[in-house]
């Protein structure tokens, strides 16, 4: 675990205190909170078939959250840098293709 991960972790754990139940339901949170944890102790993502879904279950809230009015596209795109960002990354080619 680096240093940015375990920052990223406490800017998103911050992030949804912040928001809270306004504007996140506690499922919402959970999921978001499960992602975070997955992503922040997996060793290769690329090889976590766990923590790749767990991400695309976010990132499909997050796209559900903007079509309904409930957040701006911006903080989506936001919050979802935040949970990629707990996890250990990818090299540019699988980046791509994952």
């Amino acid at each position: 675990m680096t240093r940015e991960r375990t920052r990223a972790y406490t800017r998103l754990m911050r992030t949804l205190e912040d928001v809270g139940p306004a504007k996140l339901l506690s499922s919402e949170q959970a999921r978001i909170r499960f992602t975070a944890d997955s992503l922040l102790f997996c060793a290769d993502v690329a090889h976590d078939v766990a923590a790749r879904r767990a991400y695309a279950d976010v990132t499909e809230l997050c796209e559900h959250l903007v079509t309904s009015g409930r957040w701006t596209v911006q903080s989506a795109e936001r919050l979802q840098d935040d949970v990629w960002a707990c996890g250990p990354g990818l090299p540019a080619p699988q980046a791509i293709a994952a």
